[in-house]
């Protein structure tokens, strides 16, 4: 066993070789990340950018562990040299020069100015201070890999937006949507004043937008915030679907008008109709309520007028939404139309509906051979005077029509009257 230090046993000629190698790739490693870190484009944007917030705050801290970084990598690389030298003065190292080696390669031989623990000084041995110096390494390359990936990202993205923005508020503008007018002109002030602001926020205090990846330990091991600028470009792209629709109304707004104009008088025509529908049914038919039809809602031609006038006076904004309303009410106009017409003709329907059966049944007994039969001729002679009479009860003809199917039915073989008359058809 070898003469023995505070480092530990003396390590021989071949050890101290072997270290002395070791020792030196790490520093030509060492040296290769700082001046990386040194020339990173993230970190001379940090030195010259005007920082506020987290980031500010940050990038101070890194700075002085970037500074201790290097004063611990002269020291380290002093340490080396005079180790070196050692080495160096003869081929075959005495044990004084093995053991001074033991002592620089492996003991705590390197003193520098303590850091943030609050120490006066701190000792290390060259190992020791490479792992101190990875960690500070880690840590700065980290701060400046986030700051310059979220520079990298967001503001070409906000100026992209901002473009599309400004083109959005240029055809907002040609159809009358401005802000204070019309809500999506406001949405186009607010979204203004948030990209502004944010892309401000992003190049002074780039960190607040960036989000850690959880569990990577890995420099740089995140993405950036987008939440906002998410927000804004879909709050956007709703502005820029609103005044699209502005500008297919400027597009089509006659043919719109026109097949309003076409839709309403078709409700009126309708609403005549039915009008005039209820009149006959009250000279015809007996012991039925007849529902009152109403007149045509004025308010929908107010409203057409106004539309009519806001698109000689090319206000597209205010047409769109008018034009979207009036096209339901115009729709559910005319459905009404229709819906009262059958209401009023529905007793005229269930007359009609009789004398059909009436007449198919008769065809029926026909060929058969038995129209000629006294009680038949006497039972439909009945149902058609009350079927063709005005005003026909339809309660009563109804009644005349089944004894007309009774009779018929059993002169046929049926046994009874019929419960289907559409199947005796």
């Amino acid at each position: 066993m070898g003469v023995t230090d505070p480092a530990g046993p003396v390590m021989d000629r071949d050890e101290v070789d072997r270290a002395l190698a070791r020792l030196g790739q790490e520093h030509e490693a060492i040296e290769t990340s700082l001046l990386a870190l040194q020339d990173h484009a993230g970190r001379r944007l940090l030195e010259g950018a005007e920082l506020t917030g987290v980031t500010r705050e940050r990038w101070r801290a890194a700075e002085e562990r970037i500074t201790r970084l290097w004063t611990y990598f002269d020291a380290y690389t002093a340490a080396l040299r005079d180790a070196r030298e050692i080495r160096a003065r003869r081929r075959w190292s005495s044990r004084e020069d093995l053991a001074e080696l033991t002592g620089l390669l492996r003991g705590a031989c390197v003193t520098l100015p303590g850091g943030a623990n609050g120490r006066l000084s701190e000792t290390f041995s060259l190992s020791a201070l490479v792992d101190r110096m990875n960690e500070l390494y880690a840590t700065s390359l980290d701060l400046v890999v986030a700051a310059d990936a979220v520079w990298s990202a967001l503001p070409a993205r906000i100026d992209l937006l901002a473009a599309e923005l400004q083109r959005t508020r240029g055809l907002a503008h040609s159809v009358g949507v401005r802000p204070g007018e019309h809500p999506a002109g406001d949405d186009l002030e607010r979204i203004t004043r948030t990209l502004t602001r944010l892309r401000e926020d992003v190049v002074s205090d780039p960190l607040a937008f960036w989000v850690p990846a959880e569990g990577s330990s890995a420099p740089g091991g995140g993405r950036p915030d987008t939440t906002v600028y998410d927000r804004e470009a879909r709050a956007l792209e709703d502005v820029r679907r609103e005044i699209d629709a502005v500008l297919t109304v400027r597009q089509d707004a006659e043919a719109r008008l026109i097949r309003l104009r076409d839709v309403l008088s078709r409700a009126d025509r309708t609403l005549a109709e039915a009008r005039t529908a209820r009149g006959e049914v009250l000279a015809k038919i007996a012991a039925t309520e007849v529902p009152v039809v109403s007149g045509p809602p004025t308010v929908l031609q107010e409203q057409l007028a106004t539309a009519a006038e806001y698109r000689r006076q090319a206000q597209w904004h205010r047409l769109s939404p008018l034009l979207e309303s009036l096209e339901r009410k115009a729709e559910d106009e005319l459905l009404r139309a229709r819906e009262s017409l059958s209401e009023v003709t529905a007793p005229l329907a269930v007359r009609a509906e009789l004398r059909g059966r009436l007449d198919a049944y008769r065809a029926k007994v026909a060929r058969h051979g038995l129209a000629e039969d006294p009680l038949l001729i006497e039972r439909y002679d009945a149902a058609r005077r009350m079927l063709w009479s005005a005003p026909c009860d339809l309660r009563v003809a109804e009644q005349a029509v089944l004894r007309y199917q009774r009779a018929a039915a059993e002169l046929l073989g049926g046994g009874g009257a019929p419960q289907d008359h559409e199947g005796d058809r």
